[in-house]
């Protein structure tokens, strides 16, 4: 059984973000909206509000998505070969919603660890700083400090 009903997502969610989170769509390099996105805050799952990455580990890769060097604190990315498309890349999920979030690559910068999670903007929402308390995420405050 789905944790998520899926009329609901339908209803709450836009029909790219549905197909992106639900179906493992991908949304066209360079029309996502936190690609250029360089705001201080974090990116939490569109579908359950789960915290992902948190703006100080995003970076422009150049590919055409927003870029990540690691999630955000002890979160939970779930990992799995996706071997669609007749190549094997490893695809990246939330933890909590089992939304399909993008895939995780190793040409990131190698002084942070090396990792480029490749992520759709579709997957996300974004709490700015200041919104974080209000919000529920006070917590990851001291990332800005």
């Amino acid at each position: 059984m789905a944790k998520y009903d899926q009329e609901e997502l339908k209803q709450r969610l836009t029909p790219e973000q549905y197909d992106v989170t639900q179906n493992a769509a991908t949304e066209r390099a360079f029309t996502g909206k936190y690609d250029q996105w360089w705001n201080d805050g974090i990116f939490v799952d569109v579908v359950s509000g789960e915290p992902l990455f948190s703006s100080t580990d995003k970076y422009d890769s150049g590919c055409g998505w927003p870029s990540f060097t690691k999630g955000i604190d002890d979160v939970d990315l779930k990992e799995s070969t996706d071997n669609s498309l007749g190549m094997t890349r490893t695809e990246v999920r939330s933890g909590e919603a089992d939304s399909h979030l993008g895939h995780v690559f190793n040409d990131g910068p190698a002084e942070q660890g090396g990792l480029r999670y490749c992520i759709n903007s579709a997957a996300l929402r974004f709490v700015p700083k200041e919104d974080l308390e209000k919000e529920g995420y006070g917590k990851y405050s001291y990332l800005f400090n």
